[in-house]
């Protein structure tokens, strides 16, 4: 399932973001939270915009530094637009109360709401160049975490290794933001860039990954406030996606068992 990060396309509004999504073909939003903008968390208005232009919300993501009391706010959300997975960022270091609140109250939630909860791998960042500005980011504390959400640009940034992180985190991995890092900026393009994003779509492919792939993508790339760009440039990445992840044939049952066997 190929969706469109909303805030890919900072300066529109939710209807026109829906609209080009359309357009482009793309088969669902993955619905950025802010809780300046009421309409990013409005079910009402949301349900009408999902039924008027048949695009499901498949994702929800949290914005970051959010209290305890909002991602409960966001669960109800996203039960109430029928969207199958929340998106938390990781706490900084310091928040150690909303921390240990996501470890021991985010399993809770997933068992009684029945949705799933995950947490995105951590941006770059450091105190006094050394400590690691967030928590619950290295691949222990997001295992114990169970459900992952992977940001490829993020792996990118950090300069490591895209499908050493896959393999750690495949058991877990439910959501996955898709983009590149160009000239040392994230959020490019899949197909511009450093990263080996071919062979990543692939293995997801041939692994029978379950999730949604979302296109994070910085508004400048996608020619925000150009129409018509907008939507061809969309379109081109839709192509990337249906080249290397889409199109490409998953292993049947005869070849897995020998995979399995070596």
């Amino acid at each position: 399932m190929l969706l469109l990060w909303t805030e890919s396309l900072r300066g529109y509004g939710l209807n026109r973001v829906f609209e080009l999504a359309k357009k482009a073909g793309y088969d669902g939003v993955d619905l950025s939270v802010n809780f300046g903008q009421f309409d990013t968390y409005n079910a009402e208005y949301l349900k009408k915009l999902s039924k008027e232009y048949e695009l499901p919300i498949h994702a929800i993501s949290a914005p970051v530094q959010i209290a305890s009391s909002r991602i409960k706010d966001l669960v109800n959300l996203t039960k109430e637009v029928k969207a199958k997975v929340l998106i938390l960022q990781p706490p900084k270091l310091l928040e150690f109360k909303l921390a240990s609140w996501l470890r021991k109250e985010i399993p809770k939630l997933r068992e009684k709401e029945f949705i799933s909860i995950a947490l995105e791998n951590a941006p770059a960042g450091t105190f006094l160049g050394f400590i690691p500005e967030y928590a619950m980011a290295n691949t222990q504390e997001m295992k114990k975490f169970k459900h992952i959400s992977l940001d490829t640009a993020r792996i990118g940034e950090k300069r490591q290794d895209l499908m050493r992180a896959y393999a750690a985190f495949k058991k877990y991995l439910v959501h996955v933001h898709l983009s590149n890092v160009y000239k040392g900026k994230k959020y490019a393009p899949p197909k511009e860039g450093i990263m080996p994003l071919e062979s990543f779509l692939t293995k997801l492919k041939q692994d029978k990954y379950p999730g949604a792939l979302s296109m994070k993508i910085l508004p400048k790339y996608l020619h925000a406030g150009e129409d018509e760009k907008v939507v061809d440039e969309l379109k081109d990445i839709k192509k990337y996606y249906e080249k290397y992840y889409k199109n490409v044939e998953a292993p049947k049952k005869e070849e897995e068992e020998k995979n399995e066997e070596k």
